[in-house]
């Protein structure tokens, strides 16, 4: 806190809530750059960490959330180094860099060169028994496709069908996008889930021309396919690491788990927290909880931001993860994964091999694969027990990979209302949402629900809160790189 002649009379109390990535690498950013800072992070479970956890069982490594993040943007790579956890990164196996697509029960390789909407190689494409010829052809003349003229937001379904057309939406973006944001794709906007794909038609006026730029000047060349998984790491044991090595570099009793906060509301130049009927005063807040939180935290602070907030609608998803021995499974043990087109008519949305990406997640001779149900097209099955989720993944697994017997290990994780959904009209949302929180700039908002869902994107917003109030209140700033 600074007096009216530019003296601090004590250091600032800011207030973190929410205990996952996105408030410990809040909490982070303030102690490294004003270490004085009176500091309480609260968190209503009685662990740190939110959706990341890992645990090991008999040999394996069990990631029940995230497994990794991506390197192309630097904030998560950036916070690793400067916790000491650079040198631990693991890339992904470079000889398993692809994925799968199911099509008629069989998993066949998405072409070469075909990331996400863009395809960077027409031979892979051809040659690929993924699509019919007139779908084959219809992709072959996206180079000829005019610009969209509409100014505006626009779904992935439809900015898929109109640049790819409909049979590559149906049987490779839409698997290979919803495996990532568990969307509703004729909902998903462009604009805010994936802004790469919407510059490179209005830059290149085309996916194929804009994809081969990149190419030319991308870090990863090693000829993958589906998302760009050379591109990607993980820390050696486990996101569990990063959220350890934070909570250990916070200061002793800032700590509040098991403190679930009720309002957050104004006094006078400060703010009123409210935790098991007690109302604390703080000097800065910064929510880092789901925008549906935050919305009932600050209901009585303003009616306008709330409905604003409650605006974004979130979905679940549940993972089954699984352990085999390697002899069990008689095929399609190759690349990382597949993903499951919805006219397939599977009941999972994909699976993913994590002891082929990463080294250290499976015994000798084992093998471990996590398999994703629910999302927002199918909520219903996060209402299944644990047993029904168990059989449905297991049953498509020995369908699709000719699995013998069943697993030797199984977890079953929930996580409902865990992922926002970035609508048509998101980019916008947001914007009004920021332009009604700059009223208060000893508030900030941190998380998924803004500018991103992946681990890195969190770090950034958590981040961005922590310089955001300290710059609000003045403080003095030690340098940090």
């Amino acid at each position: 806190m600074v007096s009216l002649d530019g003296q601090h009379n004590r250091a600032s109390r800011i207030a973190v809530i929410g205990g996952g990535i996105s408030g410990l690498a809040a909490a982070n950013r303030l102690i490294e750059l004003a270490p004085e800072t009176q500091l309480t992070l609260f968190e209503a479970a009685d662990r740190l960490g939110g959706v990341l956890q890992t645990q090991r069982d008999d040999g394996y490594l069990l990631e029940l959330s995230a497994d990794n993040f991506i390197t192309n943007v630097p904030w998560g790579v950036e916070l690793c180094q400067r916790l000491g956890l650079g040198d631990q990164l693991l890339p992904t196996r470079e000889s398993q860099r692809r994925a799968f697509v199911v099509r008629g029960g069989r998993l066949l390789p998405v072409p070469v060169g075909f990331h996400l909407l863009s395809p960077s190689r027409f031979w892979p494409l051809f040659k690929s028994p993924l699509l019919s010829w007139p779908g084959k052809l219809r992709v072959l003349c996206e180079p000829f496709v005019r610009r969209r003229r509409e100014n505006g937001d626009e779904s992935l379904a439809s900015f898929a069908r109109r640049r790819l057309g409909g049979e590559a939406y149906e049987r490779l973006v839409q698997p290979l996008v919803a495996g990532i944001y568990t969307a509703d794709a004729e909902q998903l906007s462009m604009a805010a889930a994936l802004p790469r794909f919407v510059e490179m038609e209005r830059r290149w006026g085309s996916l194929v021309r804009g994809a081969r730029h990149e190419k030319t000047h991308s870090a990863d060349s090693s000829g993958s396919s589906g998302a760009r998984y050379g591109l990607f790491v993980a820390p050696r044991e486990g996101m569990s690491s990063l959220v350890d090595t934070l909570a250990g570099r916070l200061p002793a009793g800032s700590v509040r788990c098991g403190s679930a906060v009720t309002r957050v509301g104004r006094i006078g130049d400060a703010w009123s927290v409210t935790v098991d009927g007690v109302d604390r005063e703080f000097d800065a807040v910064i929510l880092a909880v789901p925008a549906f939180a935050a919305a009932t935290l600050l209901s009585q602070a303003s009616a306008e931001l709330t409905c604003e907030l409650q605006q974004i609608s979130y979905a679940g998803s549940a993972i089954v993860v699984l352990g085999y021995r390697r002899e069990q499974i008689t095929r399609g043990w190759e690349g990382f994964g597949f993903v499951v087109p919805g006219i397939e008519r599977h009941e999972i949305l994909a699976a993913s091999y994590s002891s082929a990406k990463f080294d250290g997640r499976a015994p000798a001779g084992h093998v471990l694969i996590r398999v994703f149900l629910g999302g927002a097209e199918r909520p219903d099955q996060l209402e299944l027990d644990d047993a029904t989720l168990v059989q449905k993944a297991t049953a498509d697994l020995a369908e699709l990979l000719g699995i013998v017997g069943g697993p030797e290990l199984t977890r079953v994780v929930r996580w409902p209302r865990s992922m926002p959904q970035y609508h048509v009209g998101h980019v916008e949302l947001v914007r009004r949402i920021e332009t009604l929180i700059a009223r208060w700039p000893t508030l900030a908002l941190a998380g998924n629900a803004y500018h991103g869902v992946g681990v890195p994107a969190c770090i950034h917003t958590g981040e961005q809160g922590a310089e955001r109030v300290l710059a609000a209140l003045g403080e003095q700033i030690v340098g940090c790189d």
